[in-house]
């Protein structure tokens, strides 16, 4: 499976980037799914409704199926999973694109915006293949503009060969 990520603190534009990347590149025939990392909890369910019931009853996964989507909520009452088993549970696809998980080993890409205030983070991680930047850098990576989205996906297609 491809992976490739986009990572960056806080406020730097990973999420707009992916919602853009996710486009473009489906748009050019591309399957992608989408892994994101927060840290904190997430609940997607609601007391009172049925799933919410069978979840805190002990079932350990969830199943909520429609006719226009499937949503499966996996309670880990241990340790929370990590990358590869999240990678494990997706469907084939020709490319995920993962939102954080900064610190885990696959190819990145960093957002970074002068603005946020926080240093550069591929200046130590060699897996930060490029820098996509509204800012002047020079760097020994690409610096890829992170307003032109058909290169900053380009790059992404061309580094895990789909182009």
């Amino acid at each position: 499976m491809r992976v490739y990520g986009v990572i960056g603190w806080k406020n730097s534009g990973k999420t707009s980037l992916m919602e853009r990347l996710v486009a473009e590149i489906t748009g050019r025939g591309f399957s992608v799914s989408t892994v994101k990392h927060v840290h904190h909890d997430v609940d997607l369910d609601h007391p009172g409704k049925d799933t919410y019931r069978h979840r805190i009853a002990g079932a350990r996964e969830v199943v909520l199926a429609s006719a226009g989507r499937l949503a499966i909520m996996v309670e880990h009452r241990e340790a929370e999973p990590e990358l590869p088993a999240v990678l494990a549970r997706l469907a084939p696809v020709d490319l995920v694109l993962v939102e954080g998980y900064k610190r885990d080993a696959h190819p990145k890409v960093e957002v970074w915006r002068e603005e946020t205030g926080h240093p550069l983070i591929q200046p130590h991680d060699p897996l930060v293949r490029a820098v996509a930047t509204d800012a002047a850098l020079r760097l020994k990576v690409p610096v890829l503009d992170l307003n032109d989205t058909g290169a900053v996906a380009g790059f992404i297609l061309g580094e895990v060969g789909l182009v």
